[in-house]
């Protein structure tokens, strides 16, 4: 079996943070809005969670739902959140912009890439929106930060795009796919043992850490359960 697995776990507070990190997991991805699929938090969220626990962070930078990254005023203001995140104590992130014809917003990207100095981010599941995924990625090959993609391979989740995502570790090595594969998006553990097999690891849950729904807290239990089958137990 390939090295151990890394596991994010999304956070919506300090309880989620604190539960999430006692179970095991290795990474945050911190979010409002559940409702709109995860928007940027506030500040003083991403500071209080990042003085609570010590494993990474990653910081939604997302303004509304859909995939769209807005008009320029839009874009600034992303830039702007950035930077506030930047100053709560942010240094990895996540984001992700789609043009109106389903390719990657490159203009968009690049700016509010630029302002995050280097920092690690991921390219979220707008990648299993784009009309050309093979073609998204080699547009982002070489943009300074980006380490990782999140995806289900498919829009309608990893049951559908469980295939996908299998050819995509395969390509490790070719241009634009030497990203860490983040799989995450109606992801089961039923599936762990397959994607395991084609070497993907790492895995990120959301309403799978939390038994009584995105009403209720992270549950310490669950993720732990989660770690326990990454590790092979």
């Amino acid at each position: 079996m390939s090295k151990r697995a890394v596991l994010e776990v999304i956070a919506l507070d300090v309880e989620d943070a604190v539960a999430a990190q006692a179970g095991g997991a290795d990474r945050l991805e911190l979010v409002t809005e559940m409702a709109a699929d995860g928007l940027t938090p506030a500040p003083a969220t991403v500071a209080g969670i990042r003085a609570a626990v010590d494993i990474d962070l990653r910081v939604m930078l997302r303004l509304a739902d859909g995939f769209a990254a807005g008009d320029a005023g839009n874009v600034e203001r992303l830039v702007r959140v950035a930077g506030e995140m930047r100053d709560a104590g942010a240094d990895q992130f996540v984001l992700g912009f789609l043009d109106a014809d389903g390719g990657v917003d490159l203009a968009a990207v690049e700016r509010v890439a630029g302002v995050l100095d280097g920092c690690a981010w991921t390219f979220h599941r707008a990648i299993d929106r784009a009309a050309d995924r093979d073609a998204l990625r080699k547009q982002l090959a070489d943009l300074p930060g980006l380490d990782t993609y999140l995806t289900a391979g498919a829009a309608g989740g990893v049951d559908e795009g469980l295939a996908t995502l299998v050819a995509e570790a395969g390509r490790r090595g070719e241009p634009g796919y030497d990203q860490t594969v983040l799989v995450g998006g109606g992801l089961r553990l039923e599936h762990v043992p397959r994607l395991r097999a084609a070497g993907i690891d790492a895995f990120h849950i959301g309403g799978a850490a939390r038994p009584s729904g995105w009403e209720g807290p992270v549950s310490e239990a669950a993720v732990r359960e989660w770690r326990r089958v990454l590790d092979g137990e």
